[in-house]
C-alpha cells in the first residue's frame, strides 16, 4: 500500500510538471524570438550608423574643399583690386596728361600748330607735320578709352569673382547645417543603439533563466520517471539512477583529462561514462521547446566541465562552433563512419588532429540551444546520422 501511495505521488508529480513545460517551452521560444529581433533591429542601426559616419565624412571632407575654394577665391578677388587700383591710377594719369595738352592747345591759341605747318619746307612736310598733330589728338582719346576699358573690365572680374566666394560661402553654410543634421542622427542611433544592446542583455538574462527552469523540471521530470520505474521493477534495485548523483564530479574540469580505455564489443566506446542517457535516438518531445522533437543523436546528462572521450581513433575534421550545436567536435573514423560532440564547455583538439580512442577531447557543457549541461553525441554513416545504439 505504502508503495503504491508513493507511485502516485510520484506520477502526479511527473504528469504536473508535464504540464509546464510546454507552456515553458512556448515562453523560451517567444524569448528567443524577441532575441533575434532585438539583434536584428541593433545590425541594422548599426548599419545606419555606418552610413551615417561616412556620409559625415564626406561631409567634412567636401566642407574642407570648400573652404580652401574659398580662401583661393579671396586671393583672386585680391589680386584683381591691386589690379583695379592700378588700372584706375593709369587711367587718372593718361586723362591728366590729356587735359594738360587740352589746356596748353587752348591757352595758345593753334598759333604754335600753324607755326609747325608754315615752317615746312615742303607740301609733303607740311602734309605731314599736320597729320602728326592730328595723331596726336586722337593718340590721346585712344588711350583714355583703352584705360576706361580696362579698369571696367577690372572690375567686372571682381564682381564675379565676389559673387562666386558669396555662393562658395552659402554653400559652406549649406554644408554646416548638413553636418549638424548629420551629427544629430549619429547621435540619435547610438542611443538607440545602446538602449537595443540593454535589451538584448535583459532579454539574454530572460532566456538563460527559462532555460535553466526547462532544464530542472526537465530533470525532476526524468528522475521522477525514473522512480517510478525503479518502483515497478520486480527486483527493487534503487540503483539505477546511481549515475546522475555522480554527475557532477567533473563540474569544475578545464582541462583534459588521461585517456580511458575502451571496453566492450561494438565499433564505438561510451564517450561520456559519467553521464546517464537522458535522451535516445529518435522521436521525443521537445526537451523545453528548444531541443529537436527528431533527436539524431544519444543525449548524456552530466556536470559542466565533465571529460568527453572520443568514441574511436579517427582524425578530427571539425573543431567549431554555432547558435545551434555551441562549441562541438567532429572526428572521422575512416570508412564513412563519424562522430559529433556537441554543447561543450572546452575543447581539446583541433581540426586536423589525430586522436585515439579513448582521449579526451573536451568538456561537458551547455552552449547553444542546450536545456542544462550535457553532451549530444551523434554517429553519422557516408554523412546520415544513425542510433548509436547500433555502434556502442
Amino acid at each position: 500500500m505504502q508503495k503504491k501511495r508513493v507511485l502516485s505521488v510520484i506520477l502526479a508529480l511527473t504528469l504536473s510538471i508535464g504540464c509546464a513545460i510546454p507552456a515553458q517551452a512556448s515562453s523560451i521560444s517567444e524569448t528567443q524570438k524577441k532575441g533575434e529581433e532585438l539583434q536584428s533591429q541593433k545590425d541594422s542601426a548599426e548599419a545606419e550608423k555606418a552610413a551615417l559616419t561616412k556620409q559625415l565624412n564626406d561631409l567634412i571632407d567636401e566642407m574642407d574643399k570648400t573652404t580652401e575654394d574659398i580662401n583661393t577665391k579671396q586671393e583672386e578677388i585680391d589680386a584683381k583690386e591691386t589690379e583695379l587700383i592700378q588700372a584706375q591710377i593709369d587711367e587718372n594719369n593718361q586723362y591728366e596728361s590729356m587735359k594738360k595738352r587740352i589746356k596748353y592747345m587752348y591757352e595758345n591759341g593753334n598759333t604754335q600748330f600753324i607755326e609747325v605747318l608754315l615752317e615746312s619746307k615742303s607740301i609733303g612736310e607740311f602734309l605731314n607735320n599736320a597729320e602728326y598733330i592730328a595723331q596726336i589728338s586722337d593718340y590721346d582719346r585712344q588711350m583714355l578709352k583703352e584705360f576706361q576699358q580696362t579698369v571696367q573690365d577690372v572690375d567686372d572680374q571682381k564682381t564675379a569673382l565676389e559673387t562666386e566666394k558669396v555662393e562658395l560661402e552659402t554653400l559652406q553654410t549649406q554644408l554646416q547645417d548638413k553636418q549638424n543634421e548629420v551629427s544629430t542622427l549619429i547621435s540619435e542611433k547610438a542611443d538607440l543603439i545602446g538602449d537595443l544592446e540593454t535589451a538584448i542583455g535583459e532579454n539574454a538574462a530572460k532566456l538563460q533563466a527559462l532555460q535553466e527552469e526547462a532544464a530542472r523540471q526537465a530533470r525532476v521530470q526524468q528522475e521522477a520517471a525514473a522512480a517510478a520505474n525503479r518502483g515497478n521493477s520486480s527486483s527493487g534495485s534503487s540503483g539505477g539512477g546511481s549515475s546522475s548523483g555522480g554527475s557532477s564530479s567533473g563540474g569544475g574540469s578545464s582541462s583534459p583529462v588521461a585517456p580511458i580505455t575502451p571496453s566492450g564489443s561494438g565499433r564505438l566506446s561510451n564517450p561520456c561514462p559519467s553521464a546517464y542517457i537522458s535522451s535516445e535516438f529518435g522521436g521525443r518531445t521537445s526537451p523545453g521547446g528548444i531541443g529537436s522533437t527528431n533527436h539524431k543523436g544519444r543525449d548524456y546528462a552530466t556536470g559542466t566541465g565533465s571529460p568527453i572521450y572520443a568514441a574511436a581513433s579517427g582524425t578530427v575534421t571539425t573543431v567549431s562552433y554555432n547558435v545551434a550545436r555551441g562549441n562541438y567536435v567532429v572526428i572521422n573514423h575512416g570508412n564513412g563512419l563519424s562522430t559529433l560532440y556537441q554543447h561543450c564547455s572546452a575543447t581539446y583538439v583541433s581540426a586536423g588532429q589525430s586522436v585515439s580512442a579513448g582521449q579526451n577531447i573536451a568538456a561537458v557543457g551547455t552552449t547553444g540551444y542546450s536545456t542544462g549541461p550535457h553532451l549530444h553525441f551523434e554517429v553519422w554513416v557516408n554523412g546520415t546520422p544513425v542510433d548509436p545504439r547500433l555502434y556502442l
